[in-house]
């Protein structure tokens, strides 16, 4: 089953780093958080992918171009004026990676739309370009599959990052305080989507076809949407707040989601 990943957009709030680059090759432990997406995939068994680029794309065609550079040991001989390159012990994935250019400026529900060719008449699964997880993706697949739905969201309740007071019966005095826990707030799309063709009738190739709104709307106005309620980790890369918080884990090696 093929992959599809959104990396197109301008990441404006972590534009400390997406000036530079997209925010999917925005590093995370040294790589790009693209690199740990697929190797969640991968680790599950799905190993091809589709990547819909936009913003800076060339540094994701660069980037897969050259994997072998990033991975490997390599050695550059130019004794008796030659140039010769050896790579060793070279790290090599079981992927096939199409990188597809689906414009600057074009909106997610675009985007999808634009890669319909690379997908063909096949069930997939797509996720945005910037979220970790230790999500399940095989109990994913089996629900949906069980379910009918034309499309299955992965449901997810994330903490709050600021403090909750807890009242008394009036409402009136404080009786404690604590952190906001995942249980306290709704359930969020948190991406990590399974999609059956049928959902290409939901979606316009307009540039200004955004996915999470009108086409989800009128699959849930269907009854066509279905959702994964996924209990364990999960963060995105939203901010340069988020990527501190994602290093210190790395670094401390409190890394819930490199489950490979």
């Amino acid at each position: 089953m093929k992959v599809l990943l959104l990396a197109g957009g301008y990441g404006t709030r972590i534009s400390e780093e997406s000036q530079f680059k997209p925010k999917p090759m925005v590093e995370l432990g040294g790589m790009p958080i693209l690199w740990h997406i697929m190797k969640l995939y991968s680790h599950h068994g799905f190993h091809e992918f589709i990547i819909c680029a936009g913003y800076k794309q060339h540094v994701i065609k660069e980037y897969f171009a050259d994997y072998f550079l990033h991975t490997s040991d390599i050695t550059y001989d130019f004794t008796n004026g030659r140039s010769e390159m050896t790579v060793h012990h070279n790290t090599s994935e079981p992927w096939k990676v199409t990188v597809v250019d689906t414009g600057l400026n074009t909106m997610t529900g675009g985007r999808v739309k634009r890669v319909r060719d690379y997908i063909g008449d096949e069930p997939f699964m797509l996720t945005y370009g910037d979220g970790v997880s230790d999500i399940d993706l095989n109990a994913l697949l089996a629900q949906h599959e069980a379910s009918g739905k034309v499309v299955t969201l992965t449901g997810i309740q994330p903490g709050g990052r600021f403090g909750v007071l807890d009242l008394d019966e009036s409402g009136r005095t404080v009786t404690g305080f604590r952190e906001k826990a995942k249980e306290d707030g709704g359930w969020i799309n948190g991406g990590f989507m399974v999609m059956e063709p049928e959902v290409f009738d939901y979606l316009s190739e307009d540039e200004s076809c955004i996915l999470e709104r009108v086409p989800m709307e009128r699959l849930a106005a269907d009854g066509a949407l279905g959702i994964y309620k996924h209990n364990g980790f999960w963060q995105c890369m939203d901010t340069h707040r988020d990527k501190i918080w994602l290093e210190d884990r790395w670094a401390s090696g409190n890394t819930p989601w490199r489950i490979w």
